[in-house]
């Protein structure tokens, strides 16, 4: 069944029973620890606090929200606190991660230590972010906007791929997936990035990624707008209709984030996929509500990853 709104999203999780536990590290953070509690108080997933505790406590008091009944470690170095939480997963207590006042860096290099963290399934670590198209009835998503800087041929070829699987478990059968540039027409070495789509289109044609459709580069109008394509004379089924829009580096990516975020108040809900465990990592400028979503999205996904393993969910 396709998902066609964030609301469906929660709906599908809630439908499930049950919560994943969310582990938050550290949780001595206002901005982290509200999204977490309005995740367990609407029963989509219940944190497990890894941090300053005495803190937290006091922060959970500003709020209004007793976290006695919930389980806590008190850890207040911060890569400790994050290490415990990667213990955690790797322990099967907790199927998500959730970043709080570190540095995005500190959790990825715990995720992809090789001795003690949860390496890559395949390829790399990527963002993903899943938001309404506007004016239609559907999720699309953007990539990469937080994780990498700027990706190579190959790296770019990865973060595709991640995108299309969080697609296709939204139930998005036959993803179509947009190369954005700044414009349609190969121009290097000028603009590098418009090579880089061309190859990835063709790498798309030949099969490389699994059933679907890939196309650029495309300037992001052409990608979403089905009459902006039609005036280019650009006829093509990805033109106007794109559910993933693939940024050229985190720059532009970072930028529409944002703007989607800040200027249009669009909620998002995003996570860093890649690995065993979906990571929320959420930014200063995400609303409450996109915290949320990110939230249920990274239980979807863990369900879904579980399922796909075997295990009971």
């Amino acid at each position: 069944m396709t998902i066609r709104s964030l609301d469906e999203l929660v709906k599908g999780e809630l439908n499930r029973g049950g919560m994943p536990r969310v582990a938050v590290a550290p949780c001595a953070d206002a901005f982290v620890l509200e999204g977490a509690l309005n995740a367990y108080a609407k029963g989509v997933a219940e944190p497990v606090l890894i941090g300053d505790m005495q803190r937290t406590t006091g922060l959970a008091s500003e709020l209004g929200v007793d976290i006695g009944p919930l389980w806590a470690e008190h850890e207040p170095n911060p890569e400790a606190a994050v290490q415990r939480a990667v213990t955690l997963y790797r322990e099967g207590e907790v199927a998500i991660l959730m970043k709080g006042l570190v540095g995005t860096a500190v959790v990825l290099k715990a995720i992809l230590n090789k001795e003690t963290g949860v390496p890559p399934k395949q390829g790399i670590l990527s963002h993903v972010t899943v938001f309404a198209a506007p004016e239609e009835r559907r999720l699309m998503l953007l990539t990469d906007a937080g994780v990498n800087i700027r990706p190579n041929l190959q790296r770019k070829a990865d973060i595709l791929r991640n995108a299309l699987g969080v697609a296709r478990v939204l139930g998005i059968e036959k993803p179509k997936a947009a190369m954005l540039a700044a414009t349609e027409k190969v121009n290097y070495p000028a603009m590098p990035a418009t090579l880089d789509a061309d190859v990835i289109s063709k790498m798309a044609v030949q099969g490389q990624f699994g059933d679907c459709l890939v196309y650029g580069p495309l300037a992001l109008d052409l990608a979403i707008s089905r009459q902006s394509a039609m005036t280019k004379g650009i006829d093509h089924p990805v033109a106007g209709r794109a559910d993933i829009l693939c940024a050229p580096d985190i720059e532009s990516g970072n930028i529409l984030y944002k703007a989607l975020g800040s200027l249009l108040r669009t909620p998002l809900a995003s996570v860093v996929v890649g690995s065993a465990v979906p990571v929320v990592v959420p930014s200063r400028s995400d609303s409450g509500v996109s915290k949320f979503y990110s939230i249920a999205l990274a239980a979807l996904l863990a369900r879904y990853s579980l399922h796909a393993q075997g295990e009971d969910v």
